[in-house]
């Protein structure tokens, strides 16, 4: 079916508010409000609400549009035969692309709506699931020390969210998981080798 005008028109509007609201809560955390995103969409404040009829709705439909990227990107490394230290770095990078944005997420995590964790829990879970099939293999090797996946992936996700959430100690001029990245991974290796 060959879609009118108007309907690439609406598609068009709604994905620059997705686009928005994402720039406003990577730069200005998720406390943005619904008439600033217009704003700097330049749009009317009630064109969101005729694309996302609550505010809830827009953070949930730009976590969701963020967790789609992350998973497609995590899904990748999946079906090559990464070792550990490639998928941490990849892990990296895809959140170093996403960084302003997944920090504001881990550090408002306690003041979003429930939809916005549990959707936060499935993208770890993406990474945990491909994490495990690495971690099995190279366990199975007798590569890796034989420490449960569970504490593995939660002492990695760990160490990145204290980074993330101190970056102005850290690094507060610049990307704290580009400055740290092989510092990270390389320490990270050091605890689970044997």
């Amino acid at each position: 079916m060959i879609k009118t005008t108007r309907q690439k028109q609406k598609e068009l509007t709604r994905q620059r508010i997705i686009d928005t609201a994402f720039y406003l809560y990577s730069s200005k955390g998720f406390s943005t409000t619904t008439n600033i995103i217009a704003q700097e969409a330049g749009i009317s404040h009630g064109s969101i609400f005729v694309h996302f009829p609550t505010r809830e709705i827009l953070q949930l439909s730009v976590l969701e549009h963020f967790a789609d990227k992350v998973g497609n990107e995590l899904h990748k490394l999946s079906v090559s035969d990464s070792t550990i230290k490639e998928l941490l770095l990849a892990h990296i990078q895809i959140l170093e692309d996403y960084e302003a944005f997944y920090k504001n997420i881990i550090s408002e995590l306690s003041s979003l709506p429930q939809e916005t964790k549990t959707l936060l829990i499935s993208i770890q879970s993406i990474m945990s699931h491909h994490m495990s099939i690495v971690i099995e293999q190279e366990q199975k090797n007798g590569m890796v020390k034989d420490i449960p996946l569970h504490m593995l992936f939660n002492t990695w996700m760990g160490l990145l969210h204290y980074y993330l959430q101190n970056s102005e100690l850290f690094a507060p001029e610049s990307s704290v998981l580009k400055l740290y990245r092989k510092e990270l991974v390389d320490t990270f290796m050091k605890l689970i080798l044997k």
